[in-house]
C-alpha cells in the first residue's frame, strides 16, 4: 500500500502517462515523409510509406545498440541511413530531423494530464523522467516541472536504478521519499520500486499486472491519484 507520509517529490513519466505517444509519433512520421518529398525525392521514392521509414529505424537499432537510449540520434542516423542508401545528400539528414522533432512535440493530453500536473506542481516538485525525446518546455509544460531528466541526456534509460536515483537528487530528496508515476509496468513500476522508491501505475488500459513486484497504487487516470494525495495534504 502507498504510504502518503513518505513523498516528498513526485517522478513522471511522459509518453502514454500524460499523453499517447503514438498519435504523435505517425504525426510527425508523415511530416517527415512529406518533407522527404519535397527535399529528398529519391529517398521518398525508395521508402515510400511511414512503415518504410520505420523499418530502417528498425534495422539501425538492432545494428547500433548504443544508440538505444537516445531516441532523437536513432531517428537522425536512421534518415540518414535512409538518405545514404538511396544516393542522396547525408547532410540532409539535420533539417528532416528538425522537421520530425517539431512535429513529435505535438501532442495531446489526456484530459486528466494537466489538471493533475497544476494541483500537483503546487504541491510537489515534479522531475520528468522519460526514455523518450519529448521536451517538456517545447511540449508546453515546462513549468509544472522542478527539472526533466530523459535517458538521452543522462546516459542511460530506464530501468536502470540510476536515472531513478538521479531524479531524487534532483528534487533534493532520498529515492524512498519518491513517488513515481508511469504506465509502463517494467520501465516505470518494477524498476521505480526496485530503485527504492513507490510507484503508481497508471493503468488506463485496465491492463491485468502479471509481474511478482507489485506497484503500491494503481489508478486508471491520474485524478485518482491527485484525490488520494489529497487526503495527506
Amino acid at each position: 500500500m502507498l504510504d502518503l507520509s513518505k513523498i516528498k517529490a513526485i517522478s513522471l513519466d511522459l509518453d502514454d502517462t500524460l499523453w499517447p505517444v503514438w498519435p504523435a509519433i505517425e504525426r510527425a512520421e508523415a511530416e517527415l515523409l512529406q518533407w522527404l518529398v519535397d527535399y529528398a525525392p529519391a529517398t521518398a521514392a525508395r521508402y515510400n510509406s511511414t512503415e518504410a521509414l520505420r523499418g530502417v529505424r528498425v534495422q539501425l537499432e538492432a545494428e547500433r545498440p548504443d544508440l538505444r537510449h537516445d531516441l532523437s540520434a536513432l531517428r537522425r542516423e536512421s534518415i540518414r541511413l535512409a538518405l545514404q542508401l538511396a544516393g542522396e545528400d547525408t547532410d540532409l539528414a539535420e533539417p528532416a530531423f528538425d522537421v520530425f522533432f517539431a512535429a513529435r512535440q505535438r501532442v495531446d493530453f489526456y484530459t486528466d494530464a494537466l489538471p493533475a500536473l497544476e494541483w500537483l506542481a503546487a504541491r510537489y516538485p515534479l522531475v520528468a523522467l522519460s526514455n523518450g525525446n519529448a521536451d517538456v518546455h517545447r511540449v508546453g509544460i515546462g513549468a509544472h516541472f522542478t527539472a526533466a531528466l530523459s535517458a538521452r541526456e543522462f546516459g542511460v534509460a530506464k530501468p536502470d536504478p540510476r536515472i531513478f536515483h538521479a531524479a531524487a537528487l534532483s528534487a533534493g530528496v532520498a529515492p524512498h521519499e519518491v513517488l513515481h508515476v508511469g504506465d509502463d509496468p517494467l520501465l516505470d513500476v518494477v524498476a521505480a520500486v526496485q530503485a527504492g522508491m513507490q510507484a503508481v501505475w497508471v493503468n488506463r488500459g485496465q491492463h491485468a499486472w502479471s509481474h511478482a513486484v507489485q506497484p503500491h497504487l494503481h489508478v486508471a487516470e491520474l485524478g485518482a491519484l491527485c484525490a488520494l494525495l489529497a487526503q495527506q495534504r
